[in-house]
């Protein structure tokens, strides 16, 4: 159990995904420039291969993102930040997975806060 005040430690934020490419020798990671109503897109490295059909697909998505992370290299490239995503362990035996990006039910304005 988390108190509210850890939790409102969180800063969840709004972000509309600009690119999305593979991080070179690697099996699972894309690495995503992301709009959350800064200057400049934020880079986050995510764990997602397996669960898309191609990075392409993932630009013009909205996303929610933990945007106060500590900047974190993964595999030679800075992350400044976590996509929020939902998954679950089918089957246990064959490895099945079902995953999901959390997505806004209508866009909003990038960088609004997730309350």
């Amino acid at each position: 159990m988390i108190s509210h005040e850890d939790f409102s430690k969180f800063d969840i934020r709004i972000g509309t995904i600009l690119s999305a490419e593979r991080v070179l020798e690697t099996d699972k990671l894309i690495k995503l420039s992301v709009d959350i109503g800064e200057e400049k897109p934020r880079q986050i490295v995510a764990g997602i291969v397996e669960y898309v059909s191609s990075p392409e697909e993932l630009i013009g998505i909205q996303v929610p993102l933990v945007s106060n992370m500590e900047p974190r290299t993964i595999k030679g490239v800075e992350s400044r930040g976590m996509i929020l995503a939902g998954s679950t362990e089918l089957d246990h035996k064959a490895g099945e997975n079902s995953f999901s990006l959390l997505i806004p039910q209508k866009k909003i304005p990038n960088g609004a806060k997730v309350r």
